[in-house]
């Protein structure tokens, strides 16, 4: 900001945000916010049409981790007249939500931007594409590893007895796994933020890193589907090798918030 009358002497200059948009009063906010949610609504609209035409394919994709495990020539279930209808409508509208997340956080940026410095949006979009590659990784390993895992135990486990599960139930419990890893694939994104504002600090985190793994296994103990050993180590595994990385993201942060701090301090002498 240009020094003015009112500027305190000595006072640090602020940078001003880049765009006059950021100066927009209360009513041109609201209405800016107004047409981008009416943009991320048309891309939901768009993407659950295009969702709908596929529902069969995206749902045969998204039971393939328990199609191996069922005995042969069992398959799902439905108990109402209304479940698979219901059930592809769910699977659409997700879908839809899953593959415009892109476009949609596209929108959320570009509300923001106009009000963020130079400083602050050089962080946003890095943390915006780091979230989501991070989430899909999460899903991703949920979907290859721990929901067939967790599946052949579970149905092996009651091999006395016919298993008869509605498609309800697996698409309930598969909703909950995958969400699930997703967000806690989020767990360096989270500790870079609070690193970032000086809340937690690498150190930190090293110290409390034996009750990190109390708690990290009693969490996979408590979303695990299954109380075996095996499927208990897929689940706190990545939650343990995340929490390292977040050691690492959080020094990192720390070091750069060290550094900026001496420099500042070298420039007030």
């Amino acid at each position: 900001m240009k020094d003015g009358p009112a500027q305190l002497a000595g006072e640090p200059d602020r940078e001003e945000p880049e765009d006059e948009t950021g100066k927009m009063s209360f009513l041109d906010h609201l209405d800016e916010l107004r047409k981008r949610l009416v943009r991320i609504v048309t891309y939901l609209g768009v993407g659950f049409i295009v969702c709908w035409i596929y529902h069969k394919p995206i749902y045969r994709f998204i039971k393939r981790p328990i199609d191996a495990s069922l005995p042969p020539g069992e398959s799902l279930i439905f108990t109402g007249p209304t479940d698979a209808f219901v059930l592809y409508m769910k699977v659409a509208f997700v879908s839809a939500v899953f593959f415009t997340i892109p476009l949609s956080l596209y929108e959320v940026w570009r509300f923001i931007a106009p009000g963020l410095y130079r400083k602050e949006k050089r962080y946003v979009v890095p943390f915006l594409v780091s979230s989501i590659l991070l989430f899909i990784a999460g899903g991703a390993f949920c979907y290859l590893y721990v929901m067939p895992q967790a599946y052949s135990f579970l149905i092996s486990f009651g091999s006395d007895f016919k298993p008869m599960i509605t498609i309800v139930e697996y698409w309930d419990m598969s909703l909950m796994m995958l969400l699930g890893f997703g967000l806690i694939f989020e767990m360096p994104v989270v500790i870079a933020f609070l690193s970032m504002w000086g809340l937690v600090t690498a150190g930190f985190l090293w110290r409390k890193f034996k009750y990190a793994i109390i708690i990290m296994v009693s969490l996979a103990a408590i979303l695990s589907p299954t109380g075996d050993a095996f499927n208990l180590m897929i689940w706190s595994a990545p939650m343990i090798a995340l929490y390292l990385l977040s050691i690492g993201v959080a020094a990192l942060f720390g070091f750069r918030r060290k550094k900026r701090s001496q420099e500042s301090g070298v420039r007030s002498q």
